[in-house]
């Protein structure tokens, strides 16, 4: 049958965990005639019971594959990783917090059968406080407006995509990743779904309003230079603006000027412009280098469980790089290999 990735971000869930799997697989039973499904689980670096609680659900359930990192690497890498170890046909990201209905996943699929390489779940509202609201509505409107790719306003990481999509991740190359745009910005055919998105059932969010604001910059990074070209056009519109006040002093001002003062003034009018001017053409070419440069590995893992190929494996028996992700080899083969999966399983 076609397997289908679940694919699970955690970071001190300990309380979600056990309900997500629940629920998942109560959604999932209705089209058990037709597919098969693994959960894989990428662990944050949890400080809680976390890891132990995936211990456990992984040794009573084959299907679940959990990984540890050595960090805290990031909500996005954390995701990433997740995609790039899933070997189903399609894989669905759901955050471990159940505040996105498990039910929808249903309708990714449907839709995905419907020839759909991308759907996404779109966030219709949210229990949260207004100026959060507001600051998320600004800043989806913003990075569409700047982006030149076609980004869907109020779209998360709750999404499927297809196995095209997945090989595809696996050569993506960011040090601060931004996946639902990267996404988007594929070309695929896409479509949304709305949702009303839940209250949190347990535990708390480990976004914080910094971590929202870095993940913004990282999104308007990741896929605008229009930044950049409003520095350039800054120069460019300081230098006007200098070459006219330089005129204005020299005609209106300069006899009463102490000796050596105009020489100054201009001196100074035409040094920020040309700093302005300089420091745009820098970040062109900043711009253009950044989307070249290869970080290192995307995460580490320093445990992990998959009784698929093999037992649980530790760092002792060394390490190896599979899609820039560290995994420690097993200590059985020596070595852990991922596949890109086909269309069944």
């Amino acid at each position: 049958m076609t397997l289908l990735s679940i694919v699970v971000p955690v970071y001190n869930e300990e309380a979600n965990i056990e309900p997500l799997y629940e629920a998942v697989n109560g959604v999932l039973q209705k089209i058990k005639d037709r597919y098969d499904w693994e959960f894989v689980f990428t662990d944050n670096c949890s400080t809680d019971s976390s890891f132990e609680r995936l211990e456990q659900l992984a040794a009573r359930d084959p299907r679940v594959r959990v990984y540890r990192f050595s960090r805290n690497f990031g909500f996005q890498r954390s995701i990433l990783t997740g995609y790039r170890l899933a070997r189903g046909a399609a894989a669905a990201q759901i955050d471990c917090d159940l505040q996105d209905p498990p039910a929808l996943i249903l309708d990714f699929v449907r839709l995905w059968e419907a020839g759909y390489k991308i759907v996404f779940g779109v966030r219709r509202s949210r229990p949260e406080t207004l100026h959060l609201r507001v600051m998320r509505h600004v800043f989806y409107r913003l990075i569409a407006w700047l982006s030149t790719d076609n980004l869907p306003p109020d779209a998360g990481d709750f999404r499927l995509i297809d196995r095209c999509v997945l090989d595809l991740l696996h050569d993506y190359h960011n040090e601060a990743p931004y996946l639902r745009g990267y996404i988007a910005s594929l070309g695929y055919r896409q479509i949304g779904v709305s949702y009303d998105r839940a209250e949190r059932r347990a535990g708390k969010s480990a976004f914080r309003l910094g971590s929202l604001i870095n993940l913004a910059l990282d999104g308007i990074v990741s896929h605008s230079i229009m930044p950049l070209r409003l520095a350039s056009f800054a120069g460019l519109a300081l230098s006007a603006l200098a070459l006219l006040a330089m005129i204005a002093y020299l005609v209106r001002y300069q006899a009463s000027w102490p000796p050596g003062f105009a020489t100054l003034v201009m001196l100074m009018l035409i040094s920020l412009a040309m700093n302005a001017i300089f420091l745009g053409i820098i970040g062109e070419y900043l711009a253009r280098v950044y989307r070249q440069v290869k970080p290192g590995p995307l995460t580490i893992v320093d445990r992990y469980i998959d009784r698929g190929p093999g037992e649980r494996a530790t760092a002792a028996g060394g390490s190896r790089m599979v899609a820039g992700i560290v995994l420690p080899k097993k200590e059985s083969t020596g070595e852990f290999a991922p596949n890109r999966a086909s269309d069944s399983d």
